[in-house]
C-alpha cells in the first residue's frame, strides 16, 4: 500500500465535503455564537478553512509551539476571503504531501504551547490528526448551520436534507 497516496486521496474526498460546507456559512451571521464558550461562526469557519494548510506544518516542520507566536489564524473578512482561505489552504496542504516521503512518516512531532504539550506523535500522526480537526471541526461547523436553519449537506451520505427529512 502506498500510504502517501491513500492520504492524498483521503484529503481530496475531505476537501469536496469540507468545501461544501463552507460555502453555506452566511457572511452575515459571522458574529453569531451558540453559547457563550463557543466560538463564533467566522472564528470556527475560518479554521475548518484553515486546517488543510497545517499538512505543510506536519511536513516542513517537527512541532508547532504556539507560544513562538508563528502560527497566527489567517484574516477572513467576508464570504469570498473565507473560499479563498480553504482553495489555498487544500492547495498548499495538498502539495506538501507530495513532498513527504515514506521515509519521515515515522519523524517525531510535536504541537506544544511553550511546556505544555498538547500532542506528541509522528509526522504522519499529526497528518491524520488534520484530517481528525477537519471532521471535528466540520461537524461542529454542520450543528452550528443547522441552528441556523440552514440545510446541511451530507458528508458521508445523504443528509436529512438532502432525503427531504
Amino acid at each position: 500500500m502506498d500510504i502517501i497516496k491513500e492520504l492524498s486521496t483521503e484529503m481530496e474526498n475531505e476537501a469536496v465535503t469540507t468545501r461544501k460546507m463552507l460555502a453555506l456559512v452566511p457572511e452575515s451571521r459571522f458574529d453569531w455564537s451558540p453559547h457563550p464558550k463557543s466560538m463564533t461562526l467566522k472564528q470556527l469557519a475560518t479554521h475548518v478553512a484553515e486546517i488543510p494548510s497545517w499538512v505543510v506544518i506536519a511536513v516542513d516542520q517537527d512541532e508547532l509551539d504556539f507560544n513562538a507566536g508563528s502560527y497566527q489564524p489567517a484574516p477572513v473578512n467576508n464570504h469570498v476571503d473565507l473560499l479563498a482561505l480553504f482553495d489555498q489552504s487544500f492547495i498548499a496542504g495538498r502539495t506538501a504531501l507530495d513532498r513527504l516521503s515514506a521515509s519521515m512518516l515515522d519523524t517525531p512531532w510535536i504541537m506544544r504551547g511553550g511546556e505544555v504539550v498538547y500532542l506528541d506523535t509522528t509526522k504522519y500522526g499529526m497528518v491524520r490528526h488534520a484530517f481528525a480537526q477537519t471532521i471535528h471541526h466540520r461537524a461542529q461547523l454542520g450543528v452550528f448551520l443547522r441552528l441556523l436553519d440552514i440545510a446541511i449537506p451530507g458528508s458521508y451520505g445523504p443528509s436529512a436534507d438532502e432525503m427531504g427529512g
